[in-house]
């Protein structure tokens, strides 16, 4: 199901423009993918790629229940409205903002942030807007310290105004579109464009950015004849034709990094995962899947780009939904790191950051021989 809600009137926010050109000045960094696997012991994983075309210093960011939030807090010409967060949670920020982009809450609940520079439309803050603005950046707090399931997202998102906040260190606006899921598998993507909010049911456990969600599911019915098992031998004429050894059953599947290609193997990967039994395995499988969307500095520039205007993935993680555990991985740090959630936020009185880099480690096994 698609739901719509459209903002009349709509003010167009300077996020698509000026998000074009930090792009061009920063490289395309449009290359996050997102997937969901569901464990056979009812655990919900969703996990995700981000890539970017320089370093954003991701950090965990942890808010305990009980913490007073004010909305448009980037924005120093602005004031929006203070909540309570009646749930703590935490996840992933960047430049040290006091903002989770992807993450979960102590009640299972998940929420990813990935870019939609070309689609996004946001509205501008106002006298009449501004007791219920919250800024496209900021939405993840708003989200992840309000609500425990989808259907509340879905419900309370028509009573707020997300707004486009200018952000100096990348010189525009924060474009992007979102994934929500929940404890019980119900998984959603919210888009802020020229027509206004649009919710999007998930029914294929994946995400990528640019066009739309629904132009995404459309796209699918160019690769139908896509499936897991390998073809078999044909005859055309009178000549026998056999294929050329594993996988061809995935003929025509599209390996490069555009958004729609990314999308066609996320849902082709997500789609024909072998089952978990528990949420453990399918956190495990996340990341063996999430490998194959992995981009190597150098792979995706801008013409004329140097090595620091290369995207590349900044960082994966995985969120297990049952567990309430945050996994993830950074560029340097290539062992996947845990945090309970709940036992992380237990004691906690006010935010509190947590470095993700702990470092490039070999574990050289030489004396093992001995």
């Amino acid at each position: 199901m698609t739901t719509s809600t459209r903002h009349i009137p709509r003010i167009l926010s300077r996020a698509v423009i000026l998000a074009g050109s930090f792009c061009l000045a920063a490289g395309q960094a449009l290359a996050c993918t997102g997937i969901i696997l569901r464990a056979e012991d009812g655990a919900i994983v969703p996990a995700r790629t981000l890539e970017f075309s320089f370093d954003i210093q991701s950090n965990i960011y942890a808010v305990p229940a009980g913490t007073e939030i004010e909305t448009l807090a980037l924005d120093a010409d602005e004031s929006g409205f203070t909540f309570t967060a009646k749930y703590g949670f935490l996840g992933a920020n960047a430049f040290e903002f006091p903002v989770v982009f992807d993450g979960i809450n102590t009640e299972g609940l998940y929420f990813g942030a990935f870019y939609f520079a070309t689609e996004a439309v946001f509205g501008e803050v106002s006298d009449d807007n501004r007791d219920r603005a919250v800024s496209s950046d900021e939405l993840g707090n708003w989200v992840l310290g309000q609500f425990t399931t989808v259907e509340e997202v879905r419900a309370a998102l028509p009573k707020i105004e997300v707004v486009g906040t200018y952000v100096d260190v990348i010189d525009g606006f924060a474009p992007f579109h979102y994934l929500v899921a929940d404890a019980s598998g119900a998984a959603i993507v919210i888009e802020y464009t020229a027509a206004g909010l649009t919710i999007h049911d998930n029914p294929v456990n994946a995400i990528t950015n640019d066009p739309t969600f629904d132009w995404h599911l459309t796209n699918l019915s160019n690769y139908i004849g896509l499936q897991a098992e390998n073809r078999e031998t044909i005859t055309v004429g009178d000549l026998t034709l056999a294929t050329f050894g594993q996988g061809s059953g995935m003929i025509g599947l599209p390996g490069d990094f555009s958004s729609p290609a990314r999308f066609v193997r996320a849902v082709a990967f997500a789609n024909t995962a072998l089952p978990s039994a528990t949420g453990d395995e399918a956190v495990f499988q996340a990341f063996h899947i999430l490998n194959a969307f992995d981009i190597p500095k150098g792979a995706v520039r801008e013409t004329g780009a140097t090595e620091m205007h290369t995207d590349y993935t900044v960082w994966s993680s995985a969120s297990d939904t049952a567990s309430r555990s945050y996994y993830f991985k950074t560029y340097k740090t290539q062992a996947i790191e845990k945090i309970d959630v709940r036992a992380a936020l237990d004691g906690l009185h006010a935010p509190a950051v947590l470095t993700m880099e702990s470092g490039f480690v070999v574990r050289d096994r030489t004396k093992d021989f001995r």
